[in-house]
């Protein structure tokens, strides 16, 4: 058995690390394929080295672009791999469009498609990834969900129960196998922070960044409060605030600081006196470190996060997210794990593929 891999994103290579590890423990033959859908070579390096991930076997290059134009030159270049490659099964993770691209081009060559993070869903047909997670769910066979209500959804929507294996949240796993690695990181000496004195913000979501109008106001915002936030900013945002000319005018409460590689960035995290973001790894990954989450969005599929009483959500309305950091010292310090968020999930993956021979036949 041959099985391809894809990433193309930050938040896939976290994903992808435990399966690609398990399936080689079986001696499986695998193909890594990195679209380079969001690439910076100095920080691919540092995920890539911090995760221990071995070198991608291709790199295709793409590069940021329209969503038409980005995943329609994937979809050409991943169907010149798999011609190539010929694998029994393509495995994509998440909801960038490197996944749908996966997928799309796989199945219409008659390789089936397992879909790692399946279920997900926020209901809002605004967010290009609610339509990749839709899409890509409808055409592939191993449907892999990391909670309870992802397969609610799946089921609810019709897909065949057989497809259907609950495993948990793969990335829970990088998580519990690197956090105490993570614990060699200097940035808390290199950044002149004490753990817990300091929030930690990340926005990147183009409903986010889009409207400038929103951006500053929300930047205004947390200018006022009596926090300290650390913002490693995405390069679509730093883009905006330096177009808008706001970048060297933001409160003196608010430090910018590069984006940071995945050990740095998690013990960063870990000692955080809370976390605001509109990404959804990070409120999961705020759970599992029982760090209070804020979140930077009218709607989340991570819906375990509210059920379990990490996460809030403000979208960008500053009396909301003030009254959301004002809650912070009365917001419980531990939160109830999700069922088979562990460190066996990537077990749980391999051995549905292994067992289920019948879906393979499309």
């Amino acid at each position: 058995m041959k099985i391809l891999s894809i990433v193309g994103a930050r938040p896939n290579f976290m994903k992808i690390k435990p399966i690609y590890e398990e399936l080689k423990k079986r001696k499986i033959d695998q193909a890594l394929v990195h679209t380079g859908q969001h690439y910076d070579e100095n920080m691919n390096r540092v995920f890539f080295e911090d995760l221990e991930l071995p070198k991608p076997d291709v790199f295709l290059g793409i590069g940021s672009g329209t969503h038409g134009v980005q995943t329609g030159t994937m979809m050409s270049r991943i169907e010149e791999v798999l011609r190539l490659e010929k694998p029994d099964l393509t495995v994509v993770v998440g909801d960038v469009n490197s996944t749908l691209a996966g997928a799309i081009s796989s199945i219409k060559m008659q390789i089936p498609v397992a879909h790692v993070e399946s279920g997900y869903r926020s209901f809002d047909m605004r967010m290009p990834e609610e339509i990749n997670r839709i899409l890509v769910d409808r055409i592939s066979q191993f449907l892999f969900a990391p909670t309870e209500d992802a397969v609610n959804n799946l089921i609810s929507e019709g897909a065949d129960k057989k497809r259907i294996f609950f495993v948990g949240n793969v990335m829970v796993e990088t998580l519990l196998s690197h956090l105490q690695k993570s614990k060699k990181s200097n940035i808390l000496k290199n950044l002149s922070l004490e753990s817990e004195t300091y929030g930690l913000m990340t926005i990147h979501r183009a409903e986010n960044t889009a409207d400038p109008e929103k951006l500053i106001e929300l930047f205004a915002s947390l200018a006022k409060i009596g926090h300290k936030i650390i913002v490693p900013l995405h390069p679509r945002t730093k883009k905006v605030l330096e177009e808008l000319g706001h970048l060297k005018k933001l409160g003196a409460n608010i430090e910018i600081i590069e984006p940071l590689g995945y050990l740095d960035f998690l013990w960063l995290m870990s000692n955080s006196k809370f976390v605001m973001t509109d990404s959804g790894g990070i409120q999961e990954e705020a759970l599992m470190l029982d760090i209070p989450c804020i979140t930077l969005r009218e709607n989340t599929e991570r819906i375990v996060t509210l059920k379990n009483g990490a996460n809030i959500l403000v979208g960008t309305d500053t009396l909301k997210l003030t009254s959301a950091l004002q809650e912070i010292p009365k917001r419980k310090k531990i939160y109830p794990k999700p069922p088979l968020w562990d460190d066996k999930v990537s077990k749980r993956i391999a051995d549905s593929i292994l067992a289920n021979p019948e879906l393979f036949a499309l």
